[in-house]
């Protein structure tokens, strides 16, 4: 209302019933209405609806307090014996952890990922049940609910509709989304993911039929058995590392991808998108750190450009498998392809010199390997 105008004179109440006539119009007219007036305010760089900012202590969505505190007790626990560990005298024992750390990790990697996300190769029920073995072992969530939420990750990335959309912080995208009550828009678009190539799978049915059990007994149990009964070791230690050290670690290795991979790195490919090439992610995570090239090319097996296994243990392992026929029909774009989208997208990085054709150096160095 204008500054000293009463709401009771005639003029100005004709004034309102003539700004909200266009209530009245048809729907027809509404809509181009409403579409001229987007195009405007897109034009000027107008937005369309002004949000009140939150105040710092404002949660897009609500905290699950049992997860929160469930993770933050668990990360307070293993960082004391993280910290506490005497690497000297175990350092047998904590190897050992690692390498079942690593297992979960391939699960996750090669399994979960490459796989069953995106489908970038092909395996026989023997690798499969390999896969599904390890990834178990890596206490995540089930086959079809990680597969999904990665699936919408990468649909509607850095959206409202990502499950950990790094444009929410650091935090929130390496674990805070795990403590929260998933995004509205995460839920919706996440009904409309095609799931039924995953399901269909009669080892991922297994999975998600005795999901429960099968993680307590691949991700707790047995990883705890392996020290106390083939290396002697006491239970208290046996406890401390696999089931807080490498627990932990494998976590913040995986989770490392979804915050660090998507934040801090070059961007070779795609300037334009917030994932990047992280190498320090690329060790961790078992060579899921190329996450620029990957978010590009998410059908090439490799999940990066390198012609070779350097800070790519998974793709080592995968060709190792496809040398025995266990895995087939891997997926990857023609060395010209992905040098026309660097040149044309990326923002300069891009080293020509590092692009191997496919499989070269890989099929060479198993044939000096297994003849």
């Amino acid at each position: 209302m204008p500054p000293n105008a009463s709401s009771s004179s005639p003029h100005i109440q004709e004034q309102y019933e003539s700004d909200e006539a266009h209530l009245e119009c048809p729907k027809e007219l509404q809509a181009k209405i409403a579409a001229e007036t987007r195009a405007i305010s897109g034009k000027f760089g107008v937005p369309e609806k002004v949000q009140k900012k939150k105040k710092w202590y404002q949660l897009e969505t609500d905290i699950i307090w049992l997860n929160a505190i469930a993770l933050i007790s668990l990360h307070v626990i293993g960082l004391y014996h993280f910290i506490t560990f005497p690497y000297i005298q175990k350092w047998k024992l904590f190897a050992v952890g690692y390498f079942c750390g690593m297992v979960g990790g391939f699960g996750v990697t090669a399994g979960v990922h490459r796989y069953w996300t995106h489908r970038s190769y092909k395996a026989n029920l023997p690798f499969r049940i390999i896969l599904m073995i390890c990834y178990l072992s890596s206490g995540q969530n089930s086959i079809a609910a990680w597969v999904r939420d990665h699936r919408v990750h990468h649909k509607f990335s850095e959206t409202d509709a990502d499950p950990h959309n790094s444009n929410r912080g650091f935090f929130f995208a390496h674990m805070g989304w795990l403590m929260m009550r998933k995004h509205p828009e995460v839920i919706r678009k996440g009904k409309e993911i095609d799931m039924s190539d995953v399901l269909s799978d009669p080892v991922v049915a297994f999975a998600q039929k005795h999901f429960t059990v099968l993680r307590i007994l691949l991700g707790v149990v047995v990883p705890t058995l392996i020290p106390r009964y083939l290396m002697n070791e006491s239970w208290y230690y046996s406890i401390v590392t696999m089931c807080f050290i490498r627990y932990i670690l494998l976590l913040n290795f995986t989770w490392s991808v979804n915050s660090a991979a998507h934040i801090w790195g070059n961007k070779p490919y795609d300037k334009n998108i917030s994932p990047v090439e992280n190498r320090a992610v690329s060790f961790m995570a078992m060579g899921e750190g190329w996450h620029n090239y990957h978010h590009v090319f998410p059908w090439d097996y490799k999940a990066a450009e390198l012609g070779n296994y350097r800070l790519n243990f998974t793709t080592a392992v995968i060709d190792f498998f496809a040398h025995l026929g266990w895995v087939y029909d891997r997926k990857q774009p023609s060395k010209s392809l992905v040098r026309a989208i660097a040149e044309n997208r990326g923002d300069g990085s891009h080293r020509i010199q590092e692009v191997a054709e496919p499989n070269t150096c890989e099929n060479e160095y198993l044939r000096k390997l297994y003849g």
